[in-house]
Formats: C-alpha cells, sequence, structure tokens
C-alpha cells in the first residue's frame, strides 16, 4: 500500500493495516529502523488491558488498595523477625 509523506512529515496509515491491527485515534505507535526498513510496531499500555482480567476482590481501588498495603506490612514485619 502506498501512502505519501507531506511537507511535515506526516503520513496517513492506511484504513485496512488500522483495521487489521486494530489502531484507534490516540493509539502510541512505536517507530524503529532495520536493515533500510521502518518499522512501525502499535504500542499497548496498561490502559489499553484495563477491564481484560476480573477482580478478585470487590473491584473498589481504595479497598484494594488497603489490601495490598496491609498485605506488604505483613510481609515486612515478619522479614525484620
Amino acid at each position: 500500500m502506498l501512502t505519501t509523506v507531506t511537507t511535515k512529515g506526516q503520513v496517513t496509515i492506511p484504513k485496512k493495516i488500522r483495521d487489521d491491527l486494530g489502531i484507534q485515534p490516540n493509539d502510541k505507535l512505536d517507530f524503529s529502523q532495520e536493515a533500510g526498513k521502518i518499522i512501525v510496531t502499535p504500542v499497548k499500555t496498561l490502559r489499553d488491558y484495563r477491564g481484560a482480567v476480573k477482580a478478585r476482590g470487590s473491584g473498589l481501588f481504595e479497598e484494594e488498595r488497603a489490601k495490598a498495603k496491609a498485605a506488604v506490612a505483613q510481609r515486612v514485619l515478619k522479614e525484620m523477625k
């Protein structure tokens, strides 16, 4: 698929490629070079995976955070003994 570089160095990613790779507006892309070629890789962030795994507990952030802090405190106390 052919595209043109604008005077600002921008290119349009063809729709088929965007659709095939699930690239949405504001997604991050990583550019690299290899053997004279440009490689563009979609980069997924943790936000992209939000909701992909069901929470074991209540799913309430503050409650889960308090449990995690308590677990760390217990571990630290055991290590100090």
